[in-house]
């Protein structure tokens, strides 16, 4: 069995974003030559995550909404965490909600997808320097 691992690195501009990174993890994928295998996708910071879903404007509105109303970035004295000189622990919430990492079957040298399923960064406290794994085992 063969292995490959890259990091892919984002710094957005914003405090919470959607990124579609289907497009980087697929071109991962094509420089490891593995045909057969799986995919791991993992963000390696505890304030972003990395989950499986439809590209699509409206959801990633919903999700925005959502996690907001499940963590609220406001009031910051509402968390424990903040009283360390931090404003994220709603981001670590939200981490927590929407996972650290996603497992993608590879097939014939593809990521072996569901209609509709694409690999997303989300950044809940954005605005710094964060890497993902890719690390692809198989043949």
């Amino acid at each position: 069995m063969r292995h490959h691992r890259e990091y892919l690195w984002f710094e957005t501009p914003h405090r919470r974003d959607f990124v579609n990174i289907t497009p980087q993890v697929e071109a991962v994928l094509s420089r490891s030559g593995i045909e057969q295998g799986l995919c791991l996708v993992n963000a390696m910071h505890i304030t972003a995550s990395v989950f499986i879903n439809d590209d699509e404007p409206g959801l990633h509105r919903d999700y925005e909404e959502w996690l907001e109303r499940l963590a609220p970035h406001e009031p910051l004295e509402a968390y424990r965490h903040n009283s360390t000189e931090e404003d994220n622990a709603d981001a670590h919430l939200k981490r927590q909600i929407m996972g650290r990492e996603v497992v993608v079957a590879v097939t014939d040298g593809k990521l072996d997808f569901g209609p509709w399923e694409q690999v997303f960064y989300g950044e809940f406290d954005g605005r710094r320097r964060k890497r993902v794994l890719v690390k692809i085992v198989g043949d």
